[in-house]
């Protein structure tokens, strides 16, 4: 498994691209590797702020995310329907936007990491093997906080970034 990854897990992204390039911004100041998106990003325009060089970018669709076709063409087919299961680095990895299928996901523990979105809420636990992460919101718009979540997959700590 490779350790000198870091993950940065963002959601919810609504099209406020201030918060956006602030988050992008803090992502390259602390080496992230790996941007997972899970969903809610809305319009096409802010491909060219998540899409870094350098740093792998991998995103699910949100039900906010009307315009699939011109999404998929500006984020360079880095986007997915979800749910979506996904190998990077060794680990599997279970993403979703609306957290549907969350419960069992969680109970079959075939996931180092469970990936949601949508409640705007911050969820982040350990169930077995699992840390599920819900990094919140990174819009601000619902709870007046703009957070995401950088993770060190190999030892699994984290850290809330809150803007």
């Amino acid at each position: 498994m490779e350790s000198k990854s870091l993950w940065m897990i963002i959601s919810d992204s609504h099209d406020n691209i201030p918060n956006v390039k602030k988050f992008m911004n803090i992502a390259i100041e602390k080496g992230v590797t790996h941007i997972f998106h899970l969903g809610d990003i809305v319009s096409p325009f802010l491909a060219p702020y998540f899409l870094i060089d350098g740093v792998n970018f991998f995103g699910i669709f949100g039900n906010n995310d009307g315009e699939k076709f011109f999404l998929m063409e500006k984020f360079q087919k880095k986007l997915h329907n979800q749910p979506y299961e996904k190998e990077e680095a060794g680990y599997r990895i279970f993403l979703m936007h609306e957290p549907y299928a969350l419960i069992p996901a969680i109970k079959s523990q075939l996931y180092d990491f469970i990936f949601y979105g949508h409640t705007h809420q911050i969820d982040i636990r350990m169930e077995g093997k699992t840390l599920v992460i819900n990094p919140g919101e990174s819009c601000g718009y619902l709870t007046g906080k703009a957070t995401a979540v950088i993770l060190e997959p190999a030892t699994k700590k984290y850290e809330v970034i809150e803007l």
